[in-house]
């Protein structure tokens, strides 16, 4: 499944199973908080890697964060 969400003016395309036993919005909420949250108090790899993000894989509880540079590239928790 694919959705959108918009992050820092840009719209980002949100991968994901429908196999999660979460639902869609709950999982949405929380990856929206969290990108939030570490663009703001992130490290600088991963500030660097939000900066360039082009979209984002769900598989489990883990957010894979694809950006423009495949070593920028990212897994983040979202529990």
């Amino acid at each position: 499944m694919r959705m959108l969400i918009s992050f820092q003016n840009k719209l980002i395309p949100v991968y994901f199973t429908t196999e999660n036993k979460q639902s869609v919005q709950k999982v949405l909420k929380l990856l929206s908080g969290t990108l939030e949250n570490k663009i703001q108090n992130g490290k600088r790899a991963l500030k660097k890697c939000l900066n360039s993000l082009i979209s984002i894989e769900i598989e489990g509880s883990e957010a894979i964060l694809h950006s423009k540079s495949e070593n920028d590239t990212l897994a983040l928790s979202l529990y």
